[in-house]
């Protein structure tokens, strides 16, 4: 196993990502990265209501994701594989999504002094899903504070996803439709998955499961 590779996984709510950050972790002896979000004590207000307590919630988590990104800074990235299960990029879907033009100001001038002092990725995972699938996985995993997530806001969340994914190109790209695979239960999807990883390329790339080609 090479070292020193740094990989991201990125999707909208209920989509995967730290079930696949915890396998890809296991498969490589890679250290883990996860965001904190039940640390989050705004969070279950926001979703009873959302514009009251949007502002609060989106600025405990860019604070939040700084400060682990400040602490992967500090490590020997040249000796490590990390799998973090968010980009720090993606504050800025959810900021325009949830905050109004003055709150937005404000939070783009603090993202902007905190953006450059983070540490860029090797490869992005993007995992995407239709909304209804979102919207049955979210269900399934039962978290008290989701239960009020509407399927209008996961269909806005979704089309900011694609939007964002859309025009990225700061590190080469991964691009994955969940739908239809299940790396957690179909060994084979992860297998095909970790040597898509280890041979990224520039640019973007779309990743075709092995039993999705068979079945042509």
């Amino acid at each position: 196993m090479e070292k020193g590779k740094y990989i991201v996984i990125e999707g909208p709510i209920g989509v995967g990502k730290t079930s696949l950050v915890n396998l890809l972790a296991k498969r490589f002896s890679a250290k883990k990265i996860l965001e904190a979000a039940d640390e989050n004590p705004f969070l279950p207000q926001f979703y009873d209501d959302t514009k009251r307590y949007a502002f609060q919630t989106q600025l405990f988590f860019l604070l939040s994701r700084f400060r682990q990104q400040q602490d992967l800074a500090q490590q020997d990235l040249f000796q490590q594989f990390i799998v973090a299960d968010y980009l720090f990029d993606r504050d800025r879907i959810f900021a325009y999504l949830n905050l109004d033009d003055n709150e937005l100001a404000l939070y783009e001038q603090i993202y902007g002094l905190l953006k450059t002092r983070i540490t860029v990725p090797d490869v992005v995972i993007y995992l995407q899903a239709s909304t209804d699938v979102l919207v049955e996985r979210i269900a399934r995993r039962n978290r008290a504070y989701e239960k009020h997530l509407s399927r209008q806001y996961l269909e806005e969340l979704n089309q900011a996803y694609n939007y964002f994914f859309f025009h990225y190109s700061a590190t080469p790209l991964l691009v994955i439709n969940t739908n239809v695979i299940d790396f957690v239960q179909n060994p084979g999807d992860l297998d095909d998955l970790a040597n898509q990883i280890l041979h990224a390329k520039r640019g973007t790339e779309y990743y075709t499961p092995v039993r999705s080609v068979k079945k042509k």
